[in-house]
């Protein structure tokens, strides 16, 4: 009997990786870089793919941003995720509407690489794009 109960609390990869990116967006709409900077893994990259092209980051710059006291909650609104795992590797589709408060600042889509390691899941790769407001954002979704 404590078999079956023990098994049932374990989650499966899918929903352990999403429990990461859960925390980054949490992390963000705290303020709080310690709990953003947890998610990626050391040597991670970060892209995003504009009309105008492609810029490169490490996650550091972004980390200190979100740490940094700003007045309005950044609030990333996540909707049709899809998780793929394999092995160690796992990644991570999703489309997103990026807020400043209430109001939209920009919408797109996140596509995330992680890597389990042995402190479990990682964001190796996180590239997104910016189609500014040009969204389609699910009611229950919106402010």
């Amino acid at each position: 009997m404590l078999l079956c109960a023990t098994s049932s609390l374990a989650q499966s990869p899918e929903a352990e990786v999403r429990a990461v990116i859960d925390r980054m967006f949490d992390g963000m709409r705290a303020g709080d870089s310690t709990m953003v900077r947890s998610v990626f893994h050391a040597g991670a990259i970060m892209q995003r793919a504009t009309d105008n092209g492609m810029s490169s980051s490490s996650p550091d710059g972004f980390v200190r941003t979100v740490g940094t006291p700003h007045e309005q909650v950044w609030d990333e609104r996540i909707w049709d995720v899809q998780i793929h795992v394999d092995g160690r590797l796992a990644s991570a589709w999703m489309e997103f509407a990026f807020y400043l408060g209430d109001e939209l600042h920009h919408c797109g889509v996140n596509s995330m690489q992680f890597y389990r390691s042995d402190d479990g899941w990682k964001i190796v790769y996180l590239a997104d794009t910016n189609r500014g407001l040009s969204c389609d954002i699910p009611a229950d979704l919106q402010p």
